[in-house]
């Protein structure tokens, strides 16, 4: 069993940053690819970023890529998302997920755990 918390989020205006974390517990932290996905009020969850155990590899939505970094610290069992230039389009809840694979997947049915969400809301 994981337990996942994401903090970080909040209101910030358009062209801002915010740094997402999500803190893992209980089974261990290491052999597990972690993912960041988000939803929209009145759309499907989606994926923006995801990161390998292995080699630490990274893939990210075409949406995202060039101003999200996806980063972890497995000593401290955390992974970040740092979210720079942001547009009103980016407004969502953002999930963090962990799946029993060390490969990062963009597939969001592959992952097994979800932490409960944080609200990023951007301004225009």
């Amino acid at each position: 069993q994981v337990q996942l918390v994401e903090s970080g989020g909040g209101l910030v205006q358009a062209g801002g940053s915010l740094r997402l974390s999500c803190a893992a517990s209980g089974r261990t932290f290491s052999n597990s690819a972690m993912g960041w996905f988000r939803q929209a009020p009145g759309k499907e969850r989606e994926f923006v970023a995801t990161i390998s155990w292995i080699d630490r590899a990274t893939f990210y939505a075409d949406s995202v890529k060039g101003r999200f970094t996806i980063s972890r610290d497995n000593a401290r069992n955390t992974v970040y998302l740092q979210m720079n230039s942001l547009k009103p389009e980016d407004t969502a809840v953002y999930y963090c997920a962990a799946r029993l694979q060390r490969t990062a997947s963009m597939n969001r049915d592959e992952y097994t755990y979800w932490g409960q969400g944080t609200q990023v809301t951007v301004s225009s």
